[in-house]
């Protein structure tokens, strides 16, 4: 593994690559959040064919923090993405999105329309907040009801206290990881998520938008973007299955796999079976 930063409006941008010599058609992979950070776990792996690269966007992981937090925004992001892959000399690549980050890809594909990137794969992809939205009800609706009671106050009174937490707790544990303990690489990112970046962009939990997303939503320009498209979700994932199979038929190539016994991290809840359709679609690419 190899590291570096790429300079960009004044800001240092981390990155890592595997398989830095091979020959293979590269995977550059856009991390979830927003705020969050890359994890090499299973991604990684995808080097014994071909180069892979991870970066942290502005205000995550090892890249430097804005100045001002209202600096966070879809417009910067996608501009940040776009100087990555220049940035790394990238003559051609398939890049694969986390949660958020497939936000971030799809928003890049349509703004940027680049020819150099050759397929997506769209793991627990989040392209649309109302989408988002409707499957959070649904999940929340599972809850035991004193779980539900909670959160309908805290989002009704908009105080989220330490009930709120337990609450998001609860769900995070049925739709977010279903591995218990959550592995020590999870623990770990979760502790450096930066809050400035979620609560910026995003809100104060999974379920609950009040930030700059609240009103994105890709879905009625998907079927815009002409490559090779994998969706993956977990059979218990937040990003529901019929809102991901949704995605899949806007997109004019898009094809679709269910992970079971695994939510939104099921590349890293059941990596044997994410390494194998991953690697399948990856076959002649």
């Amino acid at each position: 593994m190899r590291e570096d930063y790429i300079s960009y409006q004044g800001k240092k941008i981390w990155y890592s690559v595997y398989g830095e010599a091979l020959q293979q058609t590269p995977l550059l992979v856009v991390h979830g959040g927003p705020g969050f950070l890359s994890i090499p776990d299973v991604l990684a792996d995808f080097s014994d064919d071909r180069p892979v690269y991870f970066y942290d966007q502005l205000g995550s992981g090892n890249s430097d923090r804005a100045d001002d937090k209202n600096d966070y925004s879809l417009e910067y992001f996608v501009s940040e993405l776009n100087a990555v892959i220049k940035g790394l000399q990238l003559r051609e690549v398939i890049l694969l999105g986390l949660s958020w980050g497939c936000g971030l890809i799809c928003a890049y594909m349509l703004d940027k329309q680049p020819q150099l990137v050759t397929a997506l794969i769209l793991s627990a992809p989040y392209l649309s907040t109302p989408l988002w939205e409707e499957c959070a009800m649904e999940n929340i609706s599972s809850l035991p009801e004193t779980m539900q009671k909670i959160i309908v106050e805290a989002e009704k009174n908009q105080e989220f206290g330490a009930d709120y937490e337990i609450a998001t707790g609860v769900y995070y544990g049925k739709y977010l990881c279903r591995l218990d303990p959550w592995p020590d690489s999870v623990m770990a990112s979760f502790g450096k998520l930066n809050m400035d970046v979620y609560l910026t962009m995003w809100g104060p939990s999974e379920f609950t938008v009040n930030g700059k997303l609240k009103q994105f939503d890709l879905m009625p320009r998907l079927h815009e973007i002409p490559v090779p498209v994998l969706l993956t979700c977990g059979d218990n994932d937040e990003a529901g299955v019929k809102m991901v199979k949704d995605f899949q038929m806007a997109f004019p190539l898009g094809s679709m796999a269910v992970i079971p016994g695994a939510a939104h991290l099921h590349h890293i809840e059941q990596p044997l079976i994410y390494k194998t359709i991953v690697s399948e679609f990856l076959k002649d690419k």
